[in-house]
């Protein structure tokens, strides 16, 4: 089975799950208070640039493991939703912590956010090992040390979110500037090692 069809879905998913971020983003006030409003919003701002980033950030891994990937099966096709319901649902606790930062639910904001994040690592990695495993479906084409790169670039995802995650239990603002962390490493370390 080819996987045009997959990579149009999926593309479909990230543009919608990433214009939902903007959705949230909100400064209600009358005229001479709107300048105060907008400078009262800045945990929505900045919610919203870390979640674009890392679905940005998805979206590149996922670009960069469909063009290892020659062909696709049901099982591959259903990693794959699952791992687009985690990125359409990023969304969600973005709004929380947007909202809940500065209160007594940061804690709650922070970790649904890693959850959501953690739940993505593992769908990413089923996502990615099911086909690379014994190559099931790269394609004949792709370089072995390209596939081998991607397995050893997603090996720390779930351990980093799930740690960050854990952080939110005993300090919630902590934990979302990890979250903030990480989305800034992998930009600069695709930006500055990443190939193609």
């Amino acid at each position: 089975m080819e996987t045009s069809r997959l990579e149009a879905f999926a593309d479909g998913v990230f543009a919608i799950a990433a214009t939902l971020l903007i959705i949230d983003v909100t400064a209600n006030a009358p005229g001479a208070e709107l300048g105060a409003a907008l400078l009262h919003a800045w945990p929505e701002y900045a919610a919203y640039a870390v979640s674009f980033v890392t679905i940005g950030i998805m979206w590149v891994n996922h670009h960069a493991c469909m063009n290892q990937i020659g062909r696709a099966n049901r099982t591959f096709l259903f990693a794959n939703i699952a791992l687009l319901a985690c990125i359409a649902f990023v969304p969600f606790p973005t709004r929380l912590v947007a909202e809940h930062v500065r209160d007594d639910g940061a804690r709650a904001a922070a970790l649904a956010y890693g959850l959501t994040l953690t739940a993505t690592a593992i769908c990413f990695q089923a996502f990615w090992f099911y086909a690379a495993a014994g190559r099931r479906l790269i394609a004949e084409h792709a370089d072995q040390r390209t596939v081998s790169g991607i397995s050893r670039a997603f090996l720390p995802g779930v351990p980093v979110y799930a740690g960050a995650t854990l952080v939110a239990l005993w300090n919630p603002q902590a934990a979302v500037a990890l979250f903030a962390a990480i989305a800034i490493f992998y930009v600069v370390e695709s930006s500055l090692f990443g190939r193609g």
